[in-house]
């Protein structure tokens, strides 16, 4: 039984453009243990735009993207991918879900074992029929949209930190999802690699129609790559907004994130510490 935004939407969803999701969250709990990391959360996320998830280490970030491809399911409330909902989808129906969806993990998650080309082949080996020649191609092609012509045959050993994300990038987009997660898509990489991976998130966006989802706390990526930002604090969104709203904020939770400044509440604690 497929059960529908627009109905969840008529229960009372905050969000005018729930029932028009192609991904949404509604009234969202987790908890590990006694922390509890999402309190009941909403959020609606529109087809085609690059949705960036901020917010303290800790706060939950990976949580959300967990829960928007099944990996974690909630305590509490539903989750939909375009109008179905998918919270309580049995093993078999996921797989296909899955498909739908792109990964890039935050160290590139590569096969050490494996060369450049079957690491990028191995989603197309495990879910499609297709043919080896197809399969090379597919290859080439998206080595290519990444930057990378020509290096199937070397190991992710041979290869630069952000030529790893790249290579992870062109693998999570092999099955042309409808959507991609990005997690913490430029850590590790000098300001120039980092640019690099944003203007393919935007490129990537541009030539596949993708909604995209990036977790960060960068924030030239945030102003570069992002349509909408939406920042997470003690579990719940607090902000929702372009990155001219969130630059203007006068949230003192927001601007503090934003300038990467302490709170004084916590300066005092590590004054205190080290008196002790």
């Amino acid at each position: 039984m497929i059960t529908m935004v627009a109905s969840a939407a008529q229960e009372g969803s905050p969000d005018a453009g729930f029932r028009d999701a192609i991904i949404a969250f509604r009234g969202v709990k987790k908890r590990f243990g006694r922390l509890s990391v999402l309190r009941g959360v909403d959020l609606a996320l529109r087809a085609g735009e690059t949705t960036v998830i901020i917010g303290e280490s800790g706060a939950g970030k990976s949580v959300v993207l967990k829960h928007m491809v099944r990996l974690l399911r909630p305590d509490r409330g539903e989750v939909y991918f375009k109008g179905q909902r998918i919270d309580q989808l049995a093993e078999r129906s996921l797989v296909k879900l899955r498909t739908r969806f792109g990964f890039l993990f935050q160290m590139g998650a590569l096969f050490d074992s494996l060369t450049v080309g079957e690491n990028i082949a191995f989603p197309l080996v495990e879910h499609t029929d297709r043919k080896p020649d197809e399969i090379r191609r597919i290859v080439k092609e998206k080595l290519r949209m990444v930057g990378l012509d020509g290096i199937e045959g070397k190991r992710p050993a041979e290869l630069s930190g952000g030529q790893r994300k790249r290579v992870g990038l062109a693998r999570a987009i092999a099955l042309e999802p409808e959507v991609v997660l990005y997690d913490e898509p430029t850590t590790g990489l000098d300001p120039i690699r980092s640019d690099v991976i944003n203007e393919l998130i935007r490129k990537l966006q541009r030539e596949l129609k993708v909604t995209s989802v990036v977790v960060t706390h960068d924030m030239t990526s945030v102003r570069k790559v992002g349509d909408r930002v939406v920042m997470l604090h003690e579990g719940n969104f607090i902000f929702n907004g372009t990155p001219a709203e969130l630059d203007a904020s006068d949230d003192d939770r927001v601007r503090r994130f934003v300038l990467g400044r302490a709170a004084e509440s916590d300066l005092d604690r590590l004054t205190m510490r080290g008196r002790s």
